[in-house]
């Protein structure tokens, strides 16, 4: 276990590790830039399954008309960014 998870003195802090990500995909004939965060909390907060939480800036997936989620969760770095499926 990281030393900065010893920080969190209550679970109800939520304390998380920011990791940042850029990704650039080629969609709809031109190029869509994304910022995805992920969130590494020590433990999951109330009522989320994962300690790992990926949040891109716009939806994913903006070829299809439903475009998917911009966020997903997961029980790894990996796991989270693969969630978001940008297929």
């Amino acid at each position: 276990m990281s030393d900065w998870k010893f920080a969190q003195k209550d679970v109800s802090e939520e304390l998380a590790q920011i990791h940042s990500y850029s990704m650039k995909k080629h969609q709809n004939g031109g190029d869509i830039c994304f910022v995805i965060t992920v969130k590494e909390f020590v433990a999951p907060p109330p009522g989320q399954y994962a300690r790992f939480f990926a949040q891109a800036d716009k939806f994913v997936n903006q070829k299809n008309r439903a475009a998917s989620s911009y966020r997903a969760g997961g029980n790894s770095l990996l796991d989270a960014l693969c969630a978001l499926q940008f297929g």
